[in-house]
């Protein structure tokens, strides 16, 4: 038996790809874009704005907070009121059982909450992701796959630190930090599943 566990990464550093093997390994859910669709369903609101939102949360006005201005108030704060939903939609799945939840701050949240987890954070140095940053966007030059690595990082701090009041792959806020480059997908991957199957 296995337990929850939660994946925060950099963007390139293969997280998606791990959790995607892990969740296969354990024979349990994946949770990532099931968290934007149940959110849409229970908010009321296009899965693509909410993805925009989480983009460029770190990038001054949001996309919610100019519909709001024009939309009579339909929320005070549409942020929190999107947070929350997300939020107990990520503590639903989690008590459906052992899964594996990609980032959305899930470590912060079920740790407030009381449900116990284990919480990795994935990293690796520039040459490593950058490879596979090239893949994602489809280019070859090195100013714009830096840029997206950036922008991306940029994003993902801000939102954790906005909706948690902590720092974005600080170690203290995780049980596993994990090198995939220096380490590779595979060994990241063992070393996941094997502490999750010791702490279960």
């Amino acid at each position: 038996m296995s337990k929850i566990v939660t994946i925060s990464r950099e963007y390139g550093a293969g997280g998606r790809e791990i959790a995607q093997r892990v969740a296969e390994e354990l024979g349990v859910e994946l949770y990532d874009k099931a968290i934007l669709r149940e959110t849409a369903k229970a908010s009321g609101f296009d899965m693509d704005l909410i993805r925009s939102e989480e983009e460029q949360i770190g990038r001054g006005e949001s996309i919610f907070e100019s519909i709001c201005q024009v939309s009579s108030g339909f929320y005070q704060d549409t942020h929190k009121a999107i947070r929350d939903v997300q939020q107990a939609i990520i503590l639903n799945f989690a008590k459906q059982g052992p899964c594996v939840i990609l980032g959305r701050c899930a470590d912060e949240i079920l740790r407030q909450a009381g449900v116990d987890s284990l919480n990795v954070f994935i990293h690796a140095d520039e040459v490593h992701r950058a490879v596979r940053i090239s893949s994602y966007i489809h280019s070859t030059d090195a100013t714009a796959i830096k840029k997206a690595m950036e922008r991306t990082d940029r994003s993902r701090r801000t939102y954790y630190s906005r909706y948690t009041g902590k720092r974005w792959g600080d170690i203290r806020n995780y049980h596993l930090t994990l090198d995939s480059g220096a380490l590779g997908q595979d060994l990241c991957v063992k070393f996941i599943i094997e502490a999750a199957q010791a702490q279960a």
